[in-house]
């Protein structure tokens, strides 16, 4: 039976919704409302009715409502986190876990070998208000004692605050986003993965080495100006054109961001993989006789165009169609309903146009009969935003029929509701059924891979010194 998740962790957020949707498939359940029954869960669905202003209210107030006080971050055990996670999973022995970086493709490809995912950050989010969200350096020097607070009662972790006015303009006007990456398994990882994983089992590393300039705030303490989507590092510490328009377009008393001079570079707050992780994990795969394999890869991105490929090949070779593709956006995901609907999965980061472009690119080189898209609504339309015009672009590469997902298009990028429609209309739009498959097999993997070396932006690779 899955245990309550912290109070202290976001429900709305990548990695605990990415952990939702992959424990639900593994149960045999679909992903609805995000698999948020509660808060923002019950008020998505009411949103659009609203006002423009009271639907800006309900999004930031909702994120709020999940924020914890300053006062409590010295009383927070982070592995509190783990053992929320490994009680997510049904009990029974895996033949492979993977652990590491959220990433919405991975979670397609784990879906498929049917094995657990155990991920290394996560967004604890802080009450606050009174700082300007364009002020960076403000809200860097907010938050310095809170985040030694949480530092100090968890030396293993540390801590990437990541403050992003571009895309999160709504929910930064009352919370403070502090990201904790784990250095070390944890005693509740190490369980299960003795528990769980058979004897000589596959421990997959989920590695993304996207970096991000930061301003190192103190010991395991790192300020990261803006975060990957519409724009990039040089535009937040720098400014440009397209910032200066989205600062004057939203009012803003700023034509560019000032978040002081970054020192160093660091794992992106949210994607990136930090590695020392992956050496507690070589340790404990060599002590135990575990096979650590690595999945590598730069960008979150550069997995979705193997992964949609390996869902194809496997279609194919079940004597299947493969000619539908549908786009996710962010957490819309739907693993269940992608199999079950002989679909192949193509996750986009953010509705922005690098990743438009890399949808379009994909689909010039790959055509597929119909294509579906979801959007996810951040509610702003900031530097780098493709609107639904561009989307409708890359929906007219579809040869038969494509459209969206559960969107309002009057309404985007303000369509909250949409957050509850997409997976209702995927079901009503899709009446394709087949039975789900048998999961794919750690052989079948490695011939597919065998067979497509060279093609992608991933190194899959043998951790030295661990296995039999």
């Amino acid at each position: 039976m899955p245990v309550t998740a912290p109070s202290f962790i976001a429900d709305f957020d990548s990695a605990s919704a990415m952990t939702r949707a992959l424990a639900r498939f593994l149960r045999g359940q679909d992903f609805p409302r995000l698999g948020t029954p509660h808060g923002l869960g019950r008020l998505i669905p009411l949103a659009n009715v609203l006002p423009e202003p009271l639907r800006d209210q309900v999004y930031i107030w909702s994120g709020w409502r999940e924020a914890v006080p300053p006062a409590q971050l010295g009383e927070i055990d982070l592995f509190e986190i783990n053992q929320y996670v490994t009680g997510e999973y049904p009990e029974r022995q895996y033949r492979a876990v993977a652990v590491g970086s959220a990433n919405g493709a991975a979670v397609h490809l784990l879906a498929a070998l049917g094995v657990p995912w155990l991920g290394q950050t996560w967004l604890v989010p802080v009450q606050r208000s009174g700082v300007h969200p364009d002020e960076m350096a403000d809200d860097m020097e907010w938050a310095r004692e809170p985040g030694r607070t949480l530092l100090e009662a968890n030396p293993d972790w540390q801590l990437h605050h990541m403050h992003d006015p571009n895309q999160d303009r709504l929910m930064v006007q009352r919370m403070i986003y502090f990201r904790v990456k784990q250095r070390v398994l944890g005693a509740h990882y190490r369980r299960f993965l003795q528990e769980r994983l058979e004897p000589g089992g596959t421990i997959f590393m989920i590695e993304c080495e996207r970096r991000w300039p930061v301003v190192r705030v103190g010991e395991r303490h790192f300020f990261q100006p803006g975060a990957i989507g519409g724009a990039t590092p040089e535009e937040y510490i720098e400014g440009s054109s397209a910032v200066a328009d989205y600062l004057r377009r939203y009012g803003s008393h700023l034509r560019r961001w000032d978040p002081g001079q970054p020192d160093e570079e660091q794992p992106e707050a949210e994607w990136g993989f930090e590695p020392a992780l992956r050496s507690d994990a070589e340790r404990f795969a060599e002590e135990h006789g575990f096979r650590l394999r690595r999945i590598v890869f730069r960008e979150p991105e550069d997995l979705s165009r193997p992964v949609a490929d390996l869902h194809r090949w496997w279609l194919r070779e079940r004597g299947l169609p493969a000619d539908r593709l549908i786009g996710e956006s962010f957490i819309m995901l739907e693993p269940w309903w992608i199999l079950r609907t002989g679909s192949v999965p193509w996750w986009s980061l953010f509705s922005v146009e690098r990743s438009a472009q890399r949808l379009e690119a994909y689909l010039g080189r790959e055509a597929y009969d119909e294509v579906f898209l979801m959007l996810f609504p951040h509610g702003i339309e900031g530097a780098g935003f493709a609107p639904v015009e561009r989307w409708r672009r890359v929906l007219d590469l579809a040869r038969v029929r494509g459209g969206f997902l559960g969107l309002e298009e009057d309404k985007y990028p303000k369509d909250f509701a949409g957050l509850a429609r997409y997976h209702d209309d995927l079901r009503e739009t899709i009446t394709e059924r087949h039975p789900l498959p048998s999961a794919l097999g750690l052989r079948e993997l490695d011939d597919w891979l065998a067979q497509s070396a060279g093609r992608y932006e991933i190194r899959v690779e043998e951790a030295v010194g661990t296995g039999r």
